[in-house]
């Protein structure tokens, strides 16, 4: 049902939306001087971070071959959606220098895994 959060229209909505808040506060701020549009400037721009961080390090922190070499061992696989979308998750946690450095068998990351596959498998609503 909340497909749409990953999609990424809703992310370049999303980028849209925080465009106009901030430049919104700017404009007000510089009209009147008053100090509660910079702190609704920073509280923008630091919910904009934290949200947009993950589609960046998707898009950025990923080249297309190393995305198609990950994605490639998924077509073996007898769950090969379930596998798509730990692959898709792990794009947005981590980028490549990190996912090569990362220790496969430490428990943060089995733990990561295990609540991925969870979450991928889950159709509830929420």
């Amino acid at each position: 049902m909340f497909d749409f959060l990953d999609s990424d229209w809703f992310i370049i909505g999303l980028e849209i939306i925080f465009l106009i808040l901030i430049s919104y506060d700017i404009k007000r701020y510089l009209e009147t001087k008053k100090n509660e549009y910079i702190v609704n400037i920073v509280l923008t721009l630091g919910f904009a971070i934290w949200t947009l961080l993950p589609f960046y390090n998707s898009y950025f922190g990923w080249t297309e071959k190393q995305k198609t070499e990950m994605i490639k061992t998924c077509v073996d696989s007898n769950n090969s959606e379930l596998c798509e979308c730990v692959d898709k998750a792990v794009f947005k946690t981590y980028i490549y220098d990190e996912y090569i450095a990362i220790d496969k068998n430490s428990t943060k990351y089995q733990e990561f895994k295990k609540e991925t596959k969870e979450d991928c498998l889950d159709d509830g609503w929420f």
